[in-house]
């Protein structure tokens, strides 16, 4: 059998125990604490996903607050009305105008 050499250069700094131990700690908070780098890192990039999507809803919610004042007043939920829902007024008719562009056509047709 072959004898494994002992006095190698990169097998010096091993045999001290306190360089050992330190490898042996920083190897353990890299990968297998509950602290580690990696978790951390996951949790840094969900912080930052988190922080976009706030955002999102940030902007979606004062677009939300600009459209309830629109139809806060009895003119703005009446124009709402009419547009979206079709809406009428007793007595009158209401004719909508659909252009070829907008339909949506059958493929059988």
């Amino acid at each position: 059998m072959k004898k494994i050499n002992t006095n190698h250069r990169f097998l010096k700094p091993f045999k001290n125990i306190y360089i050992l131990i330190l490898v042996v700690f920083v190897i353990w908070m890299l990968f297998f604490d509950s602290n580690s780098w990696f978790i951390h890192n996951e949790l840094n990039n969900e912080i930052e996903d988190l922080k976009t999507e706030k955002e999102y809803y940030k902007k979606g919610k004062e677009k939300d607050q600009k459209d309830y004042k629109k139809i806060s007043s009895k003119e703005g939920l009446e124009k709402f009305a009419r547009e979206e829902y079709y809406m009428k007024r007793e007595n009158e008719d209401i004719f909508i105008i659909e252009y070829e562009d907008s339909l949506k056509l059958k493929d059988n047709e």
